[in-house]
């Protein structure tokens, strides 16, 4: 899936300390995401784009991530025009799980990928 100049990051080169957004819904993140994730769905990203950029690091990038990749490219995208150091996690979550990160449910226990 192509998404023009979207720069992409794969899951292999983040550090736990990178900061990562989930734009996945409620469901999926209530199943499982990363641990340290900012959760705002792309549904409601117009709405709370202010979170955004108030958790990001002055000095750093955003990692946007999803199931798969389609909705994180599409908010790095609008992150990017909007003057922001913003990428897409290739692959997604599934990558995320499949490379053996941590994967946790709301309650903090092990969760999988919806």
């Amino acid at each position: 899936m192509s998404f023009g100049h979207v720069p992409t990051v794969g899951v292999g080169e983040l550090a736990e300390a990178d900061f990562l957004l989930d734009v996945r819904e409620d469901d999926e993140w209530q199943a499982g995401h990363a641990e340290s994730a900012l959760h705002i769905p792309m549904s409601r990203f117009a709405a709370r784009y202010g979170e955004v950029t108030e958790a990001a690091p002055q000095d750093g990038r955003i990692n946007v991530i999803c199931r798969s990749g389609g909705r994180s490219a599409q908010v790095a995208m609008y992150l990017a025009q909007q003057g922001l150091d913003a990428v897409n996690v290739d692959g997604g979550m599934e990558a995320w799980a499949a490379a053996g990160r941590p994967v946790v449910d709301d309650q903090g226990a092990p969760g999988h990928v919806l």
